[in-house]
C-alpha cells in the first residue's frame, strides 16, 4: 500500500510532498476511530529505560520531520516510541531559499539545506501544552542564523529555559551543515560554554523543585576519531547525559546518483541509506571507547529492521528514523521495534 502512496508523493517536489502528507494525515486522523485503528496496527509496547526516562519502545522519530510540534498526535499513532521536535530557535525563521529538499531515489537518500526553518520557541511551546499524554518528546535546540557564534550560548539557553517544562529531554544541535558556521561550535571552547551554561540552568531549575531533564549532544558523521575523542571528553567534563550519533553528512562519497545531478542540487546535508555504515561505526567507537558507559541514540541510515538492530548491537540504547521513514513508510517503525524487542 505505501509503495503506491509513495509513488504519488514522489511525483511532487520533496518539500511540497512533506506538507501534503502531514495535512492529509491530519485530516484522516479526524475520521472517527481512524486514530485507534492506526494505533492497533502500528503500536508496539517494549518499555525501555534510557537516561532516566521510560520509552514506549526504542524506535523514535528524528528531529526535522515535525520541526514545529504540529503533528505530534498524528505521529504518535504511527508507533513511534518517542518523537524529537525541532530544531527550535529562539526567534521564528524562514530558513534557506527553496528548493531546499531533494530526493536521491537511487540511493534512498535525501539532501536538505532547510536552515532551521521553524516557528520560534514561543509558538512551539504553546503547541506543546496540548501534546499527547504518555509520549516522550525531545526538544532539539539551535541558534538563529543571525546570531553570531560568540552569542550562540544565549540562543541555546533561551530555548532550554522556555522548553524546559514542555519536553522530556534536550538535544543540542551544533552539527547541522545548513546554518553558516554552526559546526564551528563543535570546537571545545564554544561547545563547553554552551553545555556548561545549560547544565547550570538545569541545576537552577532543580533547585526550584523541578525534575532533571536529560541533555544530549548531536554530532556530525564527518568528525574524525580524534575529534570524537574530544567530544567524549567534553561530554564527561560538562556532565551532560549522552550523545546522538549522527547528524547529516556533507560527504557525497559512494552515491549511485550521477555526479551531474548531485552537483546541480548543490550544498546540503545528506541523509539516508548511505550513512548506515558510518553512523554505526561512530556508535561502536563511542561505545567501545567509553566501555558502554555513555548513552547513545543511534540515527543515520536506518532503512529496515536489520539496520535498526545493527545500531543497537553497536551500542545505541535507542534509535531514530527520518529518511528511512520517508522511503519505507510507517511499517518501518513497527518492524524495527519488533526486531529490537526480539534481541533484548
Amino acid at each position: 500500500m505505501y509503495a503506491l502512496i509513495r509513488r504519488f508523493l514522489f511525483s511532487m517536489p520533496a518539500e511540497k510532498a512533506h506538507y501534503f502528507t502531514f495535512n492529509a494525515l491530519h485530516l484522516v486522523m479526524k475520521i472517527p476511530f481512524v486514530r485507534g485503528i492506526f494505533n492497533c496496527i502500528y503500536s508496539l509496547s517494549d518499555p525501555y529505560e534510557f537516561v532516566g526516562l521510560t520509552f514506549k519502545n526504542r524506535v523514535g522519530l528524528a528531529a526535522g520531520l515535525d520541526k514545529n510540534a504540529t503533528h505530534l498526535h498524528e505521529l504518535s499513532a504511527l508507533g513511534f516510541g518517542f518523537i524529537e521536535i525541532g530544531t527550535v530557535t529562539p526567534k521564528p525563521q524562514a530558513g534557506n531559499d527553496k528548493p531546499r529538499l531533494f530526493r536521491l531515489k537511487q540511493d534512498e537518500c535525501l539532501i536538505n539545506r532547510m536552515g532551521f526553518n521553524n516557528d520560534g520557541v514561543d509558538l512551539i511551546v504553546e503547541r506543546l501544552k496540548t501534546r499527547p499524554k504518555n509520549l516522550i518528546v525531545g526538544g532539539n535546540i539551535g541558534k538563529n542564523k543571525i546570531t553570531p557564534n560568540e552569542l550562540a550560548k544565549d540562543d541555546y539557553n533561551i530555548c532550554f529555559q522556555k522548553l524546559y517544562l514542555y519536553v522530556d529531554y534536550f538535544v543540542v544541535n551544533v552539527s547541522s551543515p545548513n546554518t553558516p558556521n554552526l559546526r564551528e561550535l563543535q570546537d571545545k571552547a564554544p561547545l563547553l560554554a554552551i553545555l556548561n551554561d545549560l547544565m547550570l540552568q538545569r541545576k537552577s531549575f532543580m533547585a526550584e523543585g523541578l525534575i532533571s531533564k536529560p541533555i544530549l549532544l548531536k554530532i556530525a558523521p564527518d568528525l574524525s576519531f580524534s575529534q570524537i575523542d574530544d567530544v567524549i571528553a567534553i561530554v564527561k567534563e560538562s556532565g551532560i547525559d549522552g550523545l546522538v550519533a549522527t547528524n547529516t553528512t556533507i560527504s557525497r562519497e559512494g552515491l549511485l546518483t550521477p555526479n551531474s545531478e548531485i552537483e546541480a542540487i548543490g550544498a546540503g546535508g545528506l541523509s539516508g541509506k548511505i550513512l548506515q555504515n558510518r553512523s554505526t561505526e561512530i556508535i561502536q567507537y563511542i561505545h567501545d571507547k567509553t566501555q558502554g558507559q555513555m548513552p547513545i541514540i543511534g540515527v543515520g541510515g536506518i532503512h529496515d529492521a536489520q539496520s535498526a538492530v545493527e545500531k543497537i548491537k553497536a551500542g545505541a540504547g535507542l534509535v531514530q528514523v527520518y529518511t528511512g521513514f520517508v522511503y519505507a513508510g510507517p511499517n518501518l517503525v513497527k518492524q524495527a521495534a519488533e526486531a529490537i524487542k526480539a534481541i533484548a
